[in-house]
């Protein structure tokens, strides 16, 4: 099962696994998710070294398109494999699948960013206000969050005891992952300049 978003837009696909869950590292996950909370936070724990949001390089890029009008490629790759580290810790901490992320790129858990053109296609001067402009979808965002962990909280009673994952959970629980990915294109790695839809 997987789901892709607008065009111009980050894209998030994730194989979500359902059915025949091991009801045993689902009872666990919170535990056994911890080493991987712990890697993934110590991509920042050096603010200054502009990095922030689960590792994402927000400064470099925005000096760079600023200055020079150019993204640089190692950026745009450093910032691709962190949202793809983030989306597979992601899934498998809110329960859609129950194989241990890993600290390579895994093709059942994929981020793509639009085709940028090295940085031609995106406005120098707007970087500077995104943030500002993306305030109401960090809002909604965590309205979003807040609802898919309670529904994670009632997935993992149903499938702790069930082996089988609700759907309708796991296409919210999906379909908020692929909102902030775009939230984060679009006002943190700043790889769009088209505004992220509110909905899911």
């Amino acid at each position: 099962m997987s789901s892709i978003a607008e065009s111009n837009q980050v894209e998030t696909s994730i194989e979500i696994q359902l059915t025949n869950r091991d009801r045993k590292t689902v009872f666990f996950r919170g535990i056994l998710v911890f080493p991987m909370a712990v890697f993934i936070g110590s991509f920042t724990q050096s603010m200054h070294a502009g990095a922030a949001f689960g590792g994402l390089l927000f400064m470099p890029a925005l000096l760079a398109l600023l200055v020079r009008g150019v993204y640089p490629s190692y950026v745009l790759s450093f910032n691709k494999s962190m949202l793809e580290l983030n989306a597979r810790i992601s899934a498998y901490a809110l329960l859609l699948t129950d194989e241990y992320p890993s600290i390579e790129a895994n093709p059942n858990i994929k981020v793509d960013l639009p085709e940028i053109e090295g940085g031609a296609k995106l406005s120098r001067v707007l970087p500077l206000v995104k943030w500002f402009f993306a305030i109401p979808l960090f809002i909604v965002g965590i309205l979003y969050a807040v609802i898919g962990l309670v529904l994670t909280f009632v997935a993992w009673i149903i499938t702790s005891a069930t082996g089988n994952y609700p759907e309708s959970i796991a296409n919210f629980v999906l379909a908020t992952i692929e909102f902030w990915n775009r939230l984060y294109g679009y006002a943190v790695i700043l790889v769009t300049d088209d505004y992220p839809p509110f909905t899911l």
